[in-house]
């Protein structure tokens, strides 16, 4: 089949034009720039030029497909609401070019969504009248569902893991040399769903070949206490842990507060048994004790 990409160049994105490419299927990837491009073409994808906002490109990869794995978004948090608009704009156009057929599409979403203090299941549904502006990428695919296009909704872990991480535990890192502590909320045991990358790419691939209406959740580990990942990560930069109380939460973890504080046990078990998806790649604590996620 021909698959068009979007964010077929990012951190997940590349991962899932590997997976494709190597069970036979055609991609065709989004690149904005030439940089793109040639990345594209060397992992053997064909080009489809164009961005997120620009909705005639989309349309066109699209209808040019047979089936779109749309994993592409703007990680701007400065300004989150406005991209996630713009994620809303680009599910409702890709959608627009399937509906009526049996050609798959195949969205992003965030487990972190999901209400905290209980398991949630593919079954679980965000909060009536979430604050949280990533909601619109879940109502732009029931909308476009509604009209006929055949979709499908992939939630991921708070934490995507593997080689090229450029996610939450680098933010952490990164906090951790700032401020010469490696610290957690409270008693740290909030938790954090976790898949590998590769594992991730595995389940698109699963989904899109699949083809039918469903929620599924990239959830390798259910729930990894941040304490955990505080330790692990001080460890391995030899800075102390600490204890940070709630209500010093933004003094310490800025932006990312709302983050760090996050607690959500999420469950994969429909979507292994759905898909036949089993993770085989390593956990969030042994993958980021390796040396790339420190390099300078």
């Amino acid at each position: 089949m021909r698959v068009f990409v979007t964010g077929a160049t990012g951190f997940i994105g590349s991962a899932i034009v590997q997976e494709m490419i190597a069970a036979g299927h055609e991609v065709l990837g989004l690149a904005r720039s030439d940089a793109s491009a040639a990345s594209l073409a060397g992992a053997g994808a064909r080009v489809h030029r164009g961005e997120l906002s620009d909705l005639e490109s989309l349309r066109s990869g699209a209808v040019d497909s047979d089936g779109v794995i749309h994993t592409g978004f703007t990680h701007d948090f400065s300004n989150f609401k406005a991209v996630c608009e713009v994620d809303r704009r680009a599910i409702m156009s890709l959608g627009s070019a399937l509906e009526g057929s049996e050609r798959p599409l195949v969205i992003t979403s965030g487990i972190g969504l999901l209400p905290s203090g209980q398991l949630a299941t593919e079954a679980s549904m965000p909060p009536f009248s979430s604050p949280n502006p990533r909601v619109a990428s879940e109502e732009a695919a029931r909308a476009v569902a509604a009209r006929g296009a055949r979709v499908s909704i992939v939630r991921l872990s708070p934490s995507v893991h593997g080689e090229g991480d450029h996610g939450f535990v680098p933010i952490l890192i990164k906090l951790a040399r700032e401020k010469k502590i490696s610290a957690y909320l409270g008693d740290g045991l909030n938790r954090w769903p976790a898949v590998h990358r590769i594992d991730a790419a595995r389940l698109f691939r699963l989904a899109f070949e699949r083809g039918l209406p469903a929620t599924y959740h990239g959830v390798a580990e259910e729930g990894v206490p941040f304490r955990d990942i505080a330790e692990a990560i001080g460890h391995r930069l030899d800075l102390p842990v600490a204890r940070i109380a709630p209500e010093d939460a933004s003094s310490h973890f800025g932006w990312f507060a709302h983050f760090a504080a996050m607690d959500v046990l999420a469950s994969s078990k429909r979507t292994q048994e759905a898909l036949g998806w089993r993770p085989t790649q390593p956990g969030l604590i042994e993958d980021i004790a390796q040396p790339a996620y420190y390099a300078a």
